[in-house]
């Protein structure tokens, strides 16, 4: 509720100008559940959220602060426990208010609970004063929801901070589909339509970021400055590294014939030229599909470096992808989040300025570089010594990253960076299916889905769900199937979605049961037993080995576990056979079932065996390179269920949403600067 009076404004006329100022909270009991049931207030899910609301109404919020002792009243709630939910929601009231505030505008909990952290206890007020605050605080704010906000506040129409807003709004919109860039014309458009202002007056706009170097345009591209200087760095001195001089090993033929004896590995001509490139160059890539020897060349190198004495690092962008790479290499790997010694990164906030740790090693390599976005590349960059010499490996026709930019397909297209480009399938892999079907794909080639034999099985099928549940249950009696099998799918949406399937699949291997105890958080019920994912980076969460012995923090997306225990305490869940991790109140939010996950979510790891559902879904998903990722997960059997027209359509759909991107121009672009200085 305001008081105060009308004044006229020079500029803007008739406005009113508060004195005064209280905040009255809507009283809505379905806000007051939901709030209470979202997992924010420990002890509370959404069965005792829904007793408490049902028992007082509209008296809820005044019995929380002022009468705990009454919510005893309710079954299941002790006179300790009443106490300890009191507390609590009076700790969170400044939260309370904002979510309040927040989802007038609908803004969920969840999200106000990201406010609150960013904004603190002056969160309103500052939000009253800039309400596109939010949309660098919230990672896929609608900014319609945001923009609305603003108008309805006061702000007018052609107000340049909102048309600033919705600039910098485009731009990370862009980013989110994997741009760096878009072209500045289309910037313009776009901006202008979703505001409703003229084309002129964004232009202006633009030219006033650009001055305050919060925005660049190249050659008709606009960047956000953050990642317009990530390419700038990475282009830079990947081209510094290619023009020093390296220390060349004596007899490298010899020693490399020699390693290969030691190792009982036989290397083909190609591979023996991939490892002459890595001995002659600073910076070296080496690329190429699955069976092409690039874990036998990674093997090779580094007992040839130890042999001359070199300090050695192994990285891979995620934790999955580095424990598969210490297992295949039998060296410690690292992840680059570990390896740079990142601490925390804040994922929804645009920023290559982390300090990052200086890697004073003779050697870094790193694996599974189709994964690395510009920024983080950007980070790793800034992190290696000038001695450094970097193997980058991984293969350019999987899926890119989930952040913005394709650094290793870019790199690799420039034909300014060292490259080994391994075709030759290694004579092993050649007895695989999976390996010979993914090459064909990788070629637009069709595949026998007829053949019945090997470790590569097509099913035809109208009910995919229904034949892998059967599979589920009958087959795989030598294979663990919580570990070991790994259902991927396109899309997390429909009968063959994630989402389905995780329910269909928990039901069939983790069914109730009176002995397992089980929370709901939101429409999920995780259960003892259930397999799940982390699905954000999360650097604070504490973890401990099983014995006690070692512990640490930090769970990033992509890790799985399984649920141990759940408790009044929360839901503990052990990742990597060892690492126990305690989930309480909201941090939940950041699990989800993993019997069934996405292609996307898959990169980096290997399983055992996979399971992959493919029916119709939309033209610019199924693609060739996501059926190739999917298939490349699978290391001992891969079963395809599903329609073979929508497999053909997959592999003849080569038509990849191209990356809006500006690594391969500067690195084009300073090569020049480089020879002609």
């Amino acid at each position: 509720m305001a008081q105060g009076k009308y004044v006229t404004h020079n500029t803007y006329g008739e406005q009113f100008k508060i004195d005064t100022f209280e905040k009255v909270l809507p009283n809505s009991l379905v806000e007051i559940e939901k709030y209470l049931g979202s997992g924010i207030i420990k002890g509370v899910g959404p069965v005792t959220s829904k007793r408490i609301v049902d028992k007082f109404g509209e008296e809820t919020i005044y019995t929380l602060r002022f009468e705990p002792n009454r919510l005893a009243e309710i079954s299941g709630i002790t006179g300790a426990k009443a106490l300890t939910i009191s507390e609590e929601f009076n700790q969170q009231w400044e939260l309370w208010q904002i979510v309040l505030f927040l989802q007038k505008y609908q803004i969920g909990t969840v999200n106000a609970n990201r406010v609150y952290k960013e904004l603190g206890i002056n969160a309103i007020k500052l939000i009253e004063e800039n309400p596109y605050i939010l949309l660098n605080i919230l990672y896929g704010v609608d900014f319609k929801v945001v923009d609305k906000m603003a108008l309805d506040m006061g702000l007018e129409e052609c107000s340049p901070s909102r048309i600033a807003s919705g600039i910098k709004y485009a731009l990370m919109l862009a980013s989110r589909n994997g741009h760096t860039c878009v072209l500045e014309q289309n910037l313009l458009e776009y901006v202008s339509n979703i505001l409703g202002v003229e084309e002129e007056l964004v232009k202006n706009e633009l030219t006033s970021l650009c001055y305050a170097r919060e925005i660049c345009v190249e050659d008709g591209y606009a960047f956000l400055k953050p990642y317009f200087t990530a390419e700038e760095n990475i282009a830079k001195k990947l081209l510094m590294m290619c023009n020093d001089n390296v220390k060349r090993l004596h007899s490298l033929d010899s020693k490399i014939e020699e390693t290969e004896k030691e190792l009982k590995i036989d290397l083909s001509e190609e591979q023996r030229k991939a490892v002459r490139g890595v001995f002659a160059n600073k910076v070296m890539i080496i690329t190429g599909g699955p069976g092409t020897g690039k874990t036998t060349i990674i093997k090779l190198i580094i007992k040839l470096f130890q042999k001359e004495g070199m300090d050695i690092a192994l990285a891979a962008p995620t934790g999955r992808a580095a424990k598969r790479m210490t297992e295949t290499t039998g060296e410690d790997a690292k992840t680059l989040h570990r390896l740079l010694e990142l601490g925390k990164l804040d994922d929804d906030k645009i920023s290559i300025d982390y300090d990052v740790a200086h890697i004073d090693k003779d050697v870094v390599i790193v694996d599974e570089v189709s994964m690395i976005d510009v920024v983080l590349m950007s980070l790793l960059i800034k992190g290696i010594s000038d001695k450094t010499r970097l193997i980058l490996i991984g293969d350019a026709n999987q899926l890119p990253s989930v952040g913005p930019g394709s650094v290793l397909k870019d790199l690799i297209e420039s034909d300014m960076i060292p490259t080994a480009k391994l075709t030759e399938i290694y004579r092993q892999a050649k007895e695989s299916q999976i390996v010979l079907n993914a090459h064909a794909i990788n070629h637009g080639e069709m595949i026998d889905l007829e053949k019945r034999e090997g470790d590569f099985y097509f099913i035809k099928s109208t009910n995919p769900v229904g034949n892998i549940l059967d599979m589920m249950e009958n087959k795989f009696k030598d294979y663990d199937k919580l570990k070991d099998i790994q259902v991927l799918t396109p899309t997390k949406k429909g009968d063959t979605g994630t989402r389905n399937l995780n329910k269909e699949l928990q039901a069939l291997l983790n069914p109730k049961n009176s002995f397992k105890k089980e929370k709901e958080f939101g429409e999920i019920v995780f259960r003892e037993g259930d397999k799940v994912m982390q699905i954000r980076n999360n650097y604070d969460v504490y973890w401990e080995s099983k014995d006690g012995k070692s512990y640490g923090s930090g769970i990033y997306n992509g890790d799985l576990g399984i649920i141990d225990m759940i408790s009044e305490d929360g839901v503990r869940v052990i990742f990597d056979e060892d690492k126990v991790v305690l989930y309480e109140g909201s941090v939940l939010e950041e699990l989800e079932h993993a019997y069934a996950i996405t292609i996307h979510k898959s990169q980096g790891s290997e399983f055992p065996v996979v399971i992959m559902p493919i029916i119709s879904g939309p033209p610019m998903l199924y693609t060739r390179n996501l059926l190739y990722t999917g298939v490349t997960r699978a290391k001992e059997l891969l079963i395809v269920v599903g329609n073979e027209n929508v497999v053909k359509y997959m592999i003849n759909n080569a038509n990849t949403k191209n990356r809006n991107t500006g690594l391969k121009y500067k690195l084009e672009k300073y090569m020049q600067i480089f020879n002609d200085m």
